[in-house]
């Protein structure tokens, strides 16, 4: 079938969206690549950091990788600070609405809510309030919200550390980005 013709939606066909949806469906590899393009410029963000933030988040992903963690987990890891390509204080929000077709609502959690489990390692020297992550408790996904902030985000800042290049992580993002579930608004 051709393109659409439609130039409102009212008057479009099921036939057209049936291609739509073909079609959408059989260019499903550009997101994953969108992804890691979105990955390599984040070697040009520093923000005062010790490492640019491309490799703040392969350090991210290399620690969760050598922890035993998942596909999804490690991929979410390696995303969870790409919306700073966007907007810095809004970043987790991005990260997190980018990852939410593709990962369990455990690990979309874990990144929406990375900033308020890592404000316990520097909110202070902001006059913030380091516990931001109580407001959190009694959540399912609690105690890997607290696991990626503790142990593999907030000491991933290692000029000298053995981490994996993006390469390396390259085949995982494509499978984790392979296949969206619909996701509608809340």
């Amino acid at each position: 079938m051709a393109n659409a013709t439609f130039t409102s939606m009212d008057v479009s066909t099921k036939e057209e969206w049936l291609n739509i949806g073909a079609e959408t469906a059989k260019n499903q590899p550009r997101v994953a690549e969108g992804i890691l393009n979105m990955l390599r410029g984040m070697d040009t963000i520093i923000d005062g950091f010790v490492t640019d933030q491309l490799t703040h988040a392969l350090q991210t992903a290399t620690l969760a990788e050598r922890a035993g963690a998942d596909d999804e987990v490690v991929v979410a890891a390696l995303c969870h600070d790409i919306g700073k390509a966007i907007s810095v204080p809004n970043h987790p929000a991005i990260a997190a609405a980018i990852l939410k077709p593709y990962v369990r609502p455990e690990v979309h959690f874990m990144i929406e809510a990375h900033q308020d489990f890592q404000g316990k390692h520097y909110y202070g020297h902001f006059g913030m309030n380091p516990d931001a992550r109580k407001k959190h408790e009694g959540h399912p996904a609690y105690d890997l919200a607290a696991k990626f902030a503790d142990e593999w985000d907030q000491k991933a800042f290692d000029p000298n550390y053995d981490t994996l290049p993006l390469e390396h992580f390259e085949d995982r993002v494509r499978a984790v980005f392979a296949k969206a579930k619909f996701v509608a608004a809340d």
